[in-house]
């Protein structure tokens, strides 16, 4: 048994040097004695990928370890995928202030679903498949109020939501200059055309859908729901972002019933090239002119 109550605060540091363990990182097995140590972060965790907390199901869902690429069941993940079978038992810690953290009782996985996967940024913020563990309180004690709803959906829920006017999107801290700047100009492309489709008398919405079996939502572009289109915008008008879209648009559409017409927008026109390929899968071409914006089924070329 740790010699630690549930809630208790202590410096990371003083932990390691009674029990063991690596001071960095989350995921920590003891040096001296059958523990295995769960370190969390609510506020530092988001920056590298790592978003833990209580799930609606009464379950704490926990992050595997792994801050590049694809998550993978090595090393300190399989530590824990095997806790029961090593004789080894699981302790969360979640960081309050710098050094210090509060330990927040013992777990083990859940003997149902123990684990699943589900999409989340890397430290760099680019999206990876990342293992999720389900972790239940030994002492009720423990448990916490819901904070997170990370349970897979039964059933393949579909919703309308409004479209923000936001010209600063949300971006990880650690996401490259690259790739916070194509975001803002996405994100301006879309509330231009937003308003402009406003302004024309259309009704805008955009979808957000989450899948059967998944945790984490789509959310769309825009949805023009007076000429039943659903729009994916890109900020350039290159074969990768184009070919980037046309995935997007097809994986959302089959979620929406009646089957939306699909439409990609982009900030100038694409190249006759790219237009044909378009065209070839049904998929309107939209693009930003001086005099406003215009489209695949007006262009006179």
């Amino acid at each position: 048994m740790l010699d630690i109550q549930v809630d208790e605060h202590r410096r990371r540091q003083e932990i390691h040097e009674q029990y063991g363990g690596s001071p960095q990182g989350g995921i920590c097995p003891s040096g001296k004695g059958p523990y295995i140590f769960l370190f969390t972060d609510h506020t530092k965790g988001p920056q590298y990928g790592y978003r833990d907390g209580w799930g609606t199901d009464g379950y704490y869902h926990y992050c595997g370890a792994g801050r590049h690429g694809d998550q993978q069941i090595t090393r300190g993940n399989k530590a824990v995928l095997e806790h029961t079978k090593t004789g080894k038992s699981l302790h969360l810690f979640e960081g309050i202030a710098a050094g210090v953290v509060a330990y927040r009782g013992e777990f083990a996985l859940a003997s149902d679903k123990p684990w699943y996967r589900t999409e989340a940024p890397d430290v760099e913020g680019i999206q990876r498949s990342a293992i999720m563990f389900r972790l239940m309180p030994v002492d009720a004690s423990s448990a916490r109020e819901p904070r997170i709803n990370r349970i897979p959906a039964s059933q393949t829920e579909v919703e309308t939501t409004p479209v923000e006017r936001n010209l600063t999107p949300t971006t990880s801290a650690n996401r490259s200059k690259e790739s916070i700047i194509i975001k803002r100009r996405e994100s301006e492309l879309v509330g231009d055309y937003r308003d402009h489709l406003v302004n024309l008398g259309h009704q805008v919405s955009r979808f957000k859908i989450r899948p059967q079996g998944e945790s984490n939502s789509l959310l769309t572009d825009l949805y023009d729901a007076t000429t039943d289109t659903l729009i994916e915008a890109k900020s350039a008008a290159t074969r990768e972002a184009i070919r980037t879209a046309i995935g997007q648009l097809f994986d959302y559409q089959r979620f929406i019933t009646p089957t939306p017409s699909l439409a990609i927008l982009t900030p100038s026109e694409p190249r006759k090239d790219l237009r044909d390929l378009c065209a070839a899968l049904s998929i309107q071409t939209i693009w930003r002119t001086e005099q406003g914006y215009a489209s695949s089924e007006t262009s006179s070329e």
